[in-house]
Formats: structure tokens, C-alpha cells, sequence
């Protein structure tokens, strides 16, 4: 396994590949691997032939300095896992190698509308962040496949569109969450739960589920049951600020006519921030 820290050598090693015909998947990752990473690791095996993984906290995605620096970092037990799991190169570069004259100079990639809402709106610049550090990963790198994780939904939408509108080549395979076997969604962030906070948790999902079911039902009106949703877990000790249901394909609010929903959460406990979504399919 190859652990490269330089751009120059990196685009010598990708240059190399290429020349042996070889498809190159890359596993863009902010380190912390836990059994998601695994998940898309094992899931990029079947699609290509040298496995590229990125470990870069990025502090562009980053508009809360605190959150940036709880953010929790394990490299040399990363590299174990990856090792393992036989992963060809690690690419793991220093700020200074991805932004040499600071963030604030920095060209920036933005995709209009859906990185203005949402999570976009909570977090202002996050997704600007997002797509500028993945933009230059597929430049570096030039993957044939990319593969992203399904808890972050309106990043993976997001970077579909990119794809498409920047004319990339790349095609994006995503995998659906991985959870606990108590539902919760795995994130590096858990990690920053203390043990009180670990029990609440799993809650989330299981409030999502169930709000989920009764909008399938229909016996109340959308807007009661998000409501008494949003009450319950503010009960169990979160605090809210996304948790209703959109539009999957474009993320708008949905009409009653719409059939393919999904239901965002975006929740902080405690000081962790936790992330979660799941589809609804109306057949009435």
C-alpha cells in the first residue's frame, strides 16, 4: 500500500496507471474509518481494479472553527484498516498541499441552488467547500468510478449534478447508509458522543422510521406528523434544525402529488451534529 503525500508524485503514480489500462476507484474520506468506509471500500472492489483512498480533513467544508477541530483524527489506525482491506494508495496530503495560498484565495467550485438549502442554509459555504475539495481530487486523481455513502444526501445529489455539468467522465456509485444494529447511522462524529449522548442517539432513526411510516398511511396531514416528530425528539434532548420531508430528486418542500420523498434530518446533540434521511414511496 502506497501513502502519498504530494500532488507531483501522486499525478506521476495516476499517470503510470492509466497507461496500463487499469480502472481507478477512488474513496474520497475525512479519515476516522469506520465499517461505512469498509462498506464502500469492498463495494469499489467490484468495479475497479487499483483502489485510491483520500484522507484529508478539509477545512473549506468547515464553517464552525470548533467543529474542525473536535473533528476526531486516527491515521495510523486508518492505515491499518486499509492495509486489510489491500487498498493500492492512500493519498493523505497537509492543508498546505491542497490550498498553498490559503483558503481564502482559493478558486472555489459552486453548485447554485441546492448548496444554498438545507444543510447548505445551516451551514453557509459548507457546500462550496464540499465541491471544490472533490473537483480537485477527480483532477488529481482522473477515477473512472467515485463511490459516496447515502447518509449524506444532499451532498451526493449535489455532486451528481456536478458531475454532469462539469463533463467529468467519473461515474458516481453510491451505498446506502450502514447502521448500527440500533439504527444509528455510522459517522465519524459518533465518536465525539460522550456515553449519556450514545444512548439517545439511536432515537433519531428510530423517529425518522416511524414518522416515515405514518406519512405512508396517510390517517394524519403531513404537517401534524412532522410536528409531533419534531416534538418527540426535542423531548429525547435534540435540538433541530432540519427534519421534514422533500422532494428526493430536487429537495424542494413536496407537494401531496409527489411519490418519491425523502425525510432529512440534520440534529445536534449535545456539541455532535448527526445526519440522517430515508425515502418514502407513496403508492397512493
Amino acid at each position: 500500500m502506497l501513502i502519498i503525500k504530494k500532488i507531483k508524485i501522486l499525478y506521476k503514480t495516476i499517470i503510470l496507471l492509466k497507461k496500463t489500462n487499469k480502472k481507478i476507484g477512488l474513496v474520497p474520506t475525512m479519515g476516522n474509518l469506520h465499517n461505512g468506509h469498509v462498506k464502500l471500500i469492498l463495494l469499489a472492489k467490484k468495479y475497479a481494479d487499483i483502489i485510491i483512498v483520500s484522507i484529508f480533513i478539509n477545512p473549506m467544508q468547515f464553517n464552525n472553527l470548533l467543529d474542525l477541530k473536535n473533528y476526531p483524527q486516527s491515521f495510523k489506525e486508518d492505515c491499518i484498516i486499509l492495509k486489510k482491506h489491500n487498498v493500492d494508495i492512500v493519498f493523505f496530503p497537509c492543508i498546505d498541499e491542497i490550498y498553498p495560498n490559503g483558503i481564502r484565495k482559493q478558486t472555489f467550485v459552486e453548485v447554485p441552488k441546492l448548496s444554498k438549502i438545507l444543510e447548505g442554509s445551516a451551514r453557509p459555504g459548507h457546500f462550496n467547500g464540499v465541491t471544490t475539495i472533490v473537483c480537485k481530487l477527480f483532477n488529481i486523481i482522473q477515477p473512472d468510478f467515485a463511490f459516496f455513502g447515502e447518509k449524506d444526501y444532499q451532498q451526493l445529489l449535489i455532486i451528481k449534478i456536478l458531475i454532469k455539468e462539469l463533463n467529468y467522465m467519473i461515474k458516481i456509485i453510491s451505498l446506502p447508509t450502514i447502521r448500527l444494529k440500533n439504527g444509528l447511522a455510522l459517522s465519524s462524529r459518533n465518536n465525539n458522543l460522550n456515553s449519556k449522548e450514545k444512548k439517545i442517539a439511536p432515537y433519531l432513526y428510530k423517529i425518522i422510521k416511524k414518522t416515515c411510516e405514518e406519512i405512508i398511511k396517510g390517517d394524519n396531514t403531513r404537517k401534524n406528523i412532522i410536528h409531533a416528530s419534531k416534538i418527540l425528539l426535542i423531548k429525547k434532548g435534540f435540538s433541530i434544525d432540519i427534519f421534514d420531508v422533500y422532494n428526493s430528486k430536487t429537495l424542494e418542500n413536496s407537494s401531496e402529488n409527489v411519490k418519491k420523498l425523502i425525510l432529512l434530518a440534520s440534529v445536534w446533540l449535545g456539541k455532535t451534529r448527526l445526519i440522517d434521511n430515508k425515502k418514502i414511496l407513496l403508492i397512493h
